[in-house]
């Protein structure tokens, strides 16, 4: 008598409602590093039933101290970045969980495959952007010339920098933008956010200033009824980041409702991250 046949395991995308359980209890097999992160960031897959997914695993100590945020927090402030994320309904941010693994606690978020040729950002001659495309700044273009920085102007990346604003984000790269063949647009890598002093730092300014779509409206007053001291979303923020930066959080979405506009960047912080992509 032949053994059954075994059932390959279901893959599991971003979209699926089962993929934060997949990464929460999941077995973690490590299969390579990614050496270009500056913390320590592993490739693994995730397996769990009849489930399994790509994912990138951060423990906690792999982490570099920095001199602007506590050591060890990094990985709970990615969480606390899918959990504003999710709060939203925008789904921005990869399902991520903070986690034991092979080498201790840290972040683990589903890995995204990307569509090539997307193009959100582009260097341009000339003093204005063109047709379906904002202003960040002018950069050195190399052997001497310098061009226009742009991105694009879509729906997905003014969602991306609402979220930014509210969760402080300190640095949006380029590198940091994830679409898909699906046209979503994801973000990742969000270990320095939730601080309490301001220090938002990112390529998405081209909305400065500007004011808020109504459907951001719509979002952050929602956000500020989830986060309300008996609020879901304080709930979950609660074993992630401290009750000040809970606090802070609450008080930059009343910031944003109370201007109905887009910030603009503050004097006392390098407001473009370095390298910006």
């Amino acid at each position: 008598m032949s053994a059954p046949e075994r059932i390959p395991p279901r893959s599991v995308t971003a979209t699926d409602p089962a993929a934060a359980e997949l990464l929460a209890r999941g077995e973690l097999t490590v299969r390579g590093r990614i050496r270009e992160a500056s913390n320590a960031a592993l490739y693994c897959t995730v397996t769990h039933e009849d489930r399994e997914a790509a994912c990138v695993y951060k423990p906690v100590a792999g982490e570099r101290p920095l001199w602007d945020f506590p050591d060890g927090t990094l990985a709970g402030r990615e969480a606390a970045a899918y959990e504003v994320s999710r709060a939203t309904g925008w789904d921005l941010v990869p399902p991520t969980v903070l986690r034991d693994g092979p080498y201790g606690e840290g972040m683990c978020q589903l890995w995204i495959d990307t569509a090539p040729g997307a193009e959100l950002l582009a260097l341009v001659d000339g003093e204005e952007p063109g047709p379906g495309w904002k202003a960040i700044g002018f950069a050195e273009a190399g052997e001497g010339r310098t061009a226009l920085l742009v991105h694009a102007d879509d729906d997905r990346l003014r969602r991306l920098s609402v979220l930014d604003a509210v969760i402080n984000n300190a640095d949006r790269k380029g590198g940091h933008l994830l679409p898909t063949a699906d046209g979503r647009l994801y973000g990742i890598d969000h270990g320095v956010t939730f601080n309490t002093e301001n220090k938002l730092r990112t390529l998405l300014w081209g909305w400065a200033g500007e004011p808020l779509p109504e459907e951001a409206l719509d979002v952050l007053r929602g956000l500020r009824d989830a986060l309300a001291p008996a609020g879901p979303l304080t709930a979950a923020l609660a074993p992630l980041i401290t009750p000040a930066e809970i606090d802070a959080t609450r008080a930059r979405v009343d910031s944003l409702l109370a201007s109905g506009t887009h910030p603009e960047p503050g004097g006392d912080w390098p407001p473009i991250p370095w390298p910006p992509v």
